[in-house]
C-alpha cells in the first residue's frame, strides 16, 4: 500500500515571547565582518528587541549590501513590528495572516535564523495566532481557520486539545478529530487512543495519513510498515480505513483498546472491528459454531483481512 505523506510541522517547542536565547549554530568562531554583523541581527531578533534589529540590520545593509539574507531579516523585522494582541474578528484576516506566516515567513525564519533558531522563533508567532484566534468559532469550509491547529504547529497539546474539546460534535468531523487524536498522542500515547485513531480511520483514512507521518510512535510506525507490506487491499491511503481491524489480527491483546472506538458510520471497515472483536470472545469461551458464522461474515466483508485472520489461527 503507497500512501503519500505531508510534510512535516516545521514548528518545534515555544518559549515565552522575547527570551533571549543565544544561538548555537552561530559561527562566533568566523571573524568574516558579514557574520558578525548578520549575528548581531539575529540576536535582535531572538530577544524580540524590534528597535535593535532595525539597527543591526542597517548596520548589515550598509556594509555588505549583497549579503543574501538582508531580504529575509528585514521581512522577520516587520513581523514583529506588525505584531498584535487584538483577537482575530472574522476568518478571513486568519487566513490571511496563517497564509503569511506558513507561505513568506517560515521560509524567510529558515534561511535567515537557521533551523535551530528559527523553529522556536516560529512557534511564538504561531502561538500568538492561536490566542488571537481564540474566540473564532469553526467553520467547516475554513478548517485550518481555527485555533486548535495553529496550538498544534506551536507544539501546545493540551491548548489544542481544548479548543477542539469547544467544537460541536467534534467526535463526527474528520478535521477536528484529526487535530484531538494529534494533541493526545502527544499528552497520552497510543495506548489510550486507540478508539479515537479507529473512528478517524473509518471517517478519513487520509488525515490518519497525515497524523501517522507527523506524530512518531514506534509500535504505530511499525505496525503501519507490516500493514503496507502484508495488507491485501488496493495499494492507497484509504486502505487505512481497514487497519483497526488489521491490527485485531495482528495484536488481539488490543481489544480492549479497540473497544473504545464510538459507533461511527457501520461502514465495512467499522464492522470488521467488531465482528474481529465478538470473535475473540466467541474463541475464549469455545463456541464454535458462533466463531465459523461470524468468520463466514468477516470473509465478506473483506477476504484479505479474513486471510490474515485465519493465518493466525
Amino acid at each position: 500500500m503507497t500512501r503519500h505523506s505531508p510534510p512535516m510541522n516545521n514548528n518545534e517547542a515555544t518559549r515565552p515571547d522575547c527570551v533571549v536565547k543565544t544561538p548555537m549554530q552561530l559561527d562566533f568562531f568566523n571573524d568574516s565582518h558579514s557574520v558578525a554583523l548578520r549575528n548581531d541581527v539575529i540576536l535582535a531578533l531572538l530577544r524580540c528587541d524590534v528597535p535593535a534589529s532595525k539597527r543591526a540590520w542597517e548596520t548589515l545593509s550598509k556594509h555588505h549590501p549583497q549579503e543574501d539574507c538582508l531580504e529575509d531579516l528585514m521581512l522577520l523585522i516587520k513581523a514583529l513590528t506588525e505584531r498584535t494582541p487584538s483577537p482575530f474578528q472574522t476568518h478571513a484576516a486568519l487566513r490571511n495572516e496563517r497564509l503569511a506566516l506558513q507561505n513568506k515567513i517560515t521560509p524567510s525564519a529558515l534561511h535567515g535564523l537557521g533551523r535551530t533558531e528559527a523553529l522556536p522563533w516560529l512557534g511564538q508567532r504561531w502561538q500568538d495566532l492561536a490566542q488571537r484566534a481564540t474566540a473564532l468559532p469553526y467553520r467547516a469550509e475554513h478548517p485550518q481557520d481555527h485555533a486548535a491547529p495553529l496550538w498544534l504547529q506551536a507544539r501546545q497539546w493540551q491548548a489544542a486539545a481544548d479548543a477542539v474539546a469547544g467544537i460541536e460534535s467534534w467526535r463526527r468531523i474528520p478535521a477536528p478529530l484529526s487535530w484531538m487524536l494529534h494533541a493526545r498522542l502527544k499528552l497520552q500515547g497510543l495506548q489510550a487512543n486507540w478508539g479515537l485513531l479507529a473512528e478517524l480511520a473509518w471517517l478519513s483514512p487520509q488525515r490518519l495519513a497525515d497524523v501517522m507521518a507527523q506524530v512518531v510512535d514506534p509500535i504505530l510506525q511499525t505496525l503501519a510498515t507490516q500493514f503496507e507490506q502484508d495488507f491485501d487491499g488496493t495499494g492507497d491511503t484509504s486502505d487505512l480505513a481497514w487497519l483497526p481491524a488489521w491490527v485485531l489480527t495482528q495484536r488481539p491483546a488490543l481489544a480492549s483498546a479497540l473497544t473504545q472506538a464510538q459507533a461511527s458510520q457501520h461502514t465495512e471497515p467499522e464492522q470488521a472491528l467488531r465482528v474481529l472483536l465478538e470473535l475473540l470472545g466467541l474463541e475464549r469461551q469455545g463456541r464454535q459454531r458462533d466463531v465459523i458464522e461470524r468468520r463466514i461474515i468477516l470473509r465478506g466483508l473483506h477476504a484479505g483481512l479474513y486471510s490474515a485472520y485465519m493465518a493466525s489461527r
